[in-house]
Protein backbone atom coordinates (compact mmCIF):
# COMPACT_ATOMS: atom_id res chain seq x y z
CA UNK A 1 0.00 0.00 0.00
CA UNK A 2 1.35 3.42 -1.14
CA UNK A 3 0.80 6.96 0.56
CA UNK A 4 1.59 9.72 -0.70
CA UNK A 5 1.83 13.51 0.78
CA UNK A 6 1.77 16.36 -1.42
CA UNK A 7 2.46 19.54 0.39
CA UNK A 8 5.44 21.64 1.71
CA UNK A 9 6.00 21.78 5.43
CA UNK A 10 5.33 25.17 5.75
CA UNK A 11 1.38 24.65 4.72
CA UNK A 12 -1.43 22.93 6.50
CA UNK A 13 0.37 19.81 5.22
CA UNK A 14 2.32 20.29 8.52
CA UNK A 15 -1.04 18.84 10.02
CA UNK A 16 -0.67 15.36 8.03
CA UNK A 17 3.21 15.07 8.65
CA UNK A 18 3.06 15.65 12.24
CA UNK A 19 0.01 12.75 12.31
CA UNK A 20 2.34 10.49 10.27
CA UNK A 21 5.21 11.08 12.52
CA UNK A 22 3.27 9.88 15.47
CA UNK A 23 1.76 7.14 13.79
CA UNK A 24 4.95 5.96 12.76
CA UNK A 25 3.69 5.21 9.37
CA UNK A 26 5.53 4.67 6.48
CA UNK A 27 4.83 7.36 3.03
CA UNK A 28 6.39 9.37 0.49
CA UNK A 29 6.45 12.97 0.78
CA UNK A 30 6.35 14.82 -2.88
CA UNK A 31 7.10 18.61 -1.27
CA UNK A 32 4.65 20.34 -3.47
CA UNK A 33 4.86 24.30 -2.79
CA UNK A 34 2.53 27.06 -4.27
CA UNK A 35 2.06 28.90 -7.28
CA UNK A 36 1.92 27.80 -11.11
CA UNK A 37 4.58 25.59 -10.89
CA UNK A 38 3.91 23.95 -7.54
CA UNK A 39 -0.21 23.22 -6.20
CA UNK A 40 -1.19 25.91 -9.02
CA UNK A 41 0.03 24.07 -12.30
CA UNK A 42 -2.60 21.96 -14.62
CA UNK A 43 -0.71 18.40 -13.72
CA UNK A 44 -1.99 19.10 -9.69
CA UNK A 45 -5.10 20.03 -10.30
CA UNK A 46 -5.68 16.92 -11.88
CA UNK A 47 -4.94 15.80 -8.14
CA UNK A 48 -6.69 18.27 -6.75
CA UNK A 49 -8.83 20.72 -8.70
CA UNK A 50 -8.91 23.25 -5.72
CA UNK A 51 -4.88 23.66 -6.53
CA UNK A 52 -4.39 23.50 -2.50
CA UNK A 53 -2.37 21.73 -0.23
CA UNK A 54 -1.85 19.02 1.56
CA UNK A 55 -3.63 16.37 -0.74
CA UNK A 56 -2.82 12.39 -0.16
CA UNK A 57 -3.10 9.21 -2.63
CA UNK A 58 -3.32 6.11 -0.52
CA UNK A 59 -3.49 3.31 -3.00
CA UNK A 60 -5.68 5.48 -5.04
CA UNK A 61 -8.26 6.76 -2.31
CA UNK A 62 -7.30 10.64 -2.57
CA UNK A 63 -8.09 13.00 0.09
CA UNK A 64 -7.74 16.67 0.41
CA UNK A 65 -8.49 18.96 3.37
CA UNK A 66 -6.36 18.43 5.94
CA UNK A 67 -8.24 17.69 9.02
CA UNK A 68 -10.04 15.23 7.19
CA UNK A 69 -7.11 13.27 5.78
CA UNK A 70 -6.05 13.06 9.64
CA UNK A 71 -9.75 11.26 10.53
CA UNK A 72 -9.17 8.84 7.56
CA UNK A 73 -5.66 7.93 8.87
CA UNK A 74 -6.15 8.24 12.03
CA UNK A 75 -8.85 5.31 11.65
CA UNK A 76 -6.33 3.83 8.64
CA UNK A 77 -3.84 2.66 11.05
CA UNK A 78 -5.84 2.63 14.41
CA UNK A 79 -4.19 3.16 18.10
CA UNK A 80 -4.41 5.55 20.52
CA UNK A 81 -5.12 8.49 18.49
CA UNK A 82 -8.08 6.74 16.66
CA UNK A 83 -11.82 6.54 17.79
CA UNK A 84 -12.41 3.64 20.26
CA UNK A 85 -15.81 3.32 18.85
CA UNK A 86 -18.83 5.45 17.19
CA UNK A 87 -19.52 7.85 19.68
CA UNK A 88 -15.44 9.13 19.78
CA UNK A 89 -15.24 9.02 15.87
CA UNK A 90 -18.27 11.70 16.20
CA UNK A 91 -17.22 13.90 18.54
CA UNK A 92 -13.41 13.77 17.04
CA UNK A 93 -15.52 14.67 13.54
CA UNK A 94 -17.41 17.33 15.45
CA UNK A 95 -14.18 18.46 17.25
CA UNK A 96 -12.62 18.56 13.53
CA UNK A 97 -15.13 20.75 12.28
CA UNK A 98 -15.19 23.10 15.12
CA UNK A 99 -11.57 23.74 15.07
CA UNK A 100 -11.84 24.88 11.57
CA UNK A 101 -14.65 27.12 11.61
CA UNK A 102 -14.50 28.88 15.28
CA UNK A 103 -10.74 28.79 15.67
CA UNK A 104 -8.93 28.36 12.24
CA UNK A 105 -11.68 30.97 10.59
CA UNK A 106 -10.51 33.70 13.03
CA UNK A 107 -7.04 32.68 13.78
CA UNK A 108 -5.79 32.62 10.02
CA UNK A 109 -6.54 36.45 9.26
CA UNK A 110 -4.71 37.09 12.71
CA UNK A 111 -1.80 35.32 11.48
CA UNK A 112 -1.86 36.89 8.01
CA UNK A 113 -1.78 40.18 9.46
CA UNK A 114 0.48 40.52 12.25
CA UNK A 115 3.46 38.20 10.25
CA UNK A 116 2.74 36.78 6.96
CA UNK A 117 1.11 40.29 4.99
CA UNK A 118 3.78 42.68 4.16
CA UNK A 119 3.42 46.13 6.99
CA UNK A 120 1.56 48.12 4.79
CA UNK A 121 -0.53 45.48 3.79
CA UNK A 122 -1.49 44.47 7.60
CA UNK A 123 -4.90 45.95 9.18
CA UNK A 124 -4.51 45.98 12.51
CA UNK A 125 -8.80 46.39 12.84
CA UNK A 126 -9.33 43.09 11.09
CA UNK A 127 -6.85 41.89 13.90
CA UNK A 128 -8.43 43.19 16.84
CA UNK A 129 -12.11 42.08 15.37
CA UNK A 130 -10.58 38.37 15.23
CA UNK A 131 -9.24 38.45 18.21
CA UNK A 132 -12.90 39.91 20.09
CA UNK A 133 -14.48 37.06 17.63
CA UNK A 134 -12.25 33.79 19.22
CA UNK A 135 -12.77 35.18 22.83
CA UNK A 136 -16.22 33.10 23.04
CA UNK A 137 -14.68 29.60 21.83
CA UNK A 138 -11.57 30.13 23.52
CA UNK A 139 -14.19 30.24 26.41
CA UNK A 140 -15.68 26.78 25.32
CA UNK A 141 -12.11 25.44 24.89
CA UNK A 142 -10.55 26.45 27.86
CA UNK A 143 -13.56 24.93 30.08
CA UNK A 144 -13.38 21.62 28.13
CA UNK A 145 -9.91 21.60 28.95
CA UNK A 146 -10.48 22.14 32.33
CA UNK A 147 -12.49 19.83 33.09
CA UNK A 148 -11.24 16.92 30.56
CA UNK A 149 -7.63 17.46 29.27
CA UNK A 150 -8.07 16.64 25.85
CA UNK A 151 -10.93 16.99 23.77
CA UNK A 152 -11.87 13.28 23.61
CA UNK A 153 -11.40 9.93 25.81
CA UNK A 154 -8.97 11.66 27.96
CA UNK A 155 -6.25 11.07 26.13
CA UNK A 156 -4.09 12.58 23.29
CA UNK A 157 -6.09 11.78 19.69
CA UNK A 158 -5.97 12.90 16.84
CA UNK A 159 -8.71 15.59 17.74
CA UNK A 160 -6.39 17.13 19.81
CA UNK A 161 -3.44 17.28 17.03
CA UNK A 162 -5.88 18.70 14.66
CA UNK A 163 -7.00 21.74 16.65
CA UNK A 164 -3.47 22.28 17.92
CA UNK A 165 -2.33 22.48 14.19
CA UNK A 166 -5.55 25.37 13.85
CA UNK A 167 -4.37 26.85 17.57
CA UNK A 168 -0.56 27.33 15.86
CA UNK A 169 -2.20 30.08 13.35
CA UNK A 170 -2.09 32.18 17.01
CA UNK A 171 1.52 31.92 17.70
CA UNK A 172 2.43 35.10 16.46
CA UNK A 173 -0.03 36.54 18.78
CA UNK A 174 0.70 34.86 21.99
CA UNK A 175 -1.21 37.07 24.70
CA UNK A 176 -4.88 35.29 22.70
CA UNK A 177 -3.97 32.18 25.13
CA UNK A 178 -1.96 33.92 27.53
CA UNK A 179 -5.37 33.67 29.92
CA UNK A 180 -6.54 30.82 29.00
CA UNK A 181 -3.47 28.33 31.62
CA UNK A 182 -5.65 25.01 30.69
CA UNK A 183 -5.76 26.22 26.67
CA UNK A 184 -2.29 27.15 26.84
CA UNK A 185 -0.78 24.21 28.67
CA UNK A 186 -2.30 21.72 26.33
CA UNK A 187 -1.19 24.03 23.34
CA UNK A 188 2.64 23.27 24.36
CA UNK A 189 2.33 19.66 25.79
CA UNK A 190 0.88 19.31 22.09
CA UNK A 191 3.54 21.15 19.86
CA UNK A 192 6.25 19.14 22.52
CA UNK A 193 5.38 15.48 21.97
CA UNK A 194 8.27 14.06 19.56
CA UNK A 195 6.16 13.56 16.49
CA UNK A 196 5.50 16.92 16.48
CA UNK A 197 9.03 17.99 16.66
CA UNK A 198 9.99 15.69 14.32
CA UNK A 199 7.35 16.67 11.81
CA UNK A 200 8.01 20.84 12.78
CA UNK A 201 12.01 20.78 12.31
CA UNK A 202 10.92 19.81 8.73
CA UNK A 203 9.58 23.29 8.71
CA UNK A 204 13.32 24.70 8.60
CA UNK A 205 12.03 27.12 11.12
Amino acid sequence: MALTVYGIARSRAIRVLWLLKELGAQYTHVEMGFGPEGSGSAEFRRINPNGQVPVIDDDGVVLSESLAINLYLAKKFGGPLAPADLGEDGRMTMWALWSVLEIEAQAAPIMYNTSFYPPEQRNPAVVEAAIARLQAPLAVLEAHLSAHGHLVGGRFTVADLNLIGCLFYLRFTPQVLAERPATLAYYQAGLARPGARAAFALRGE
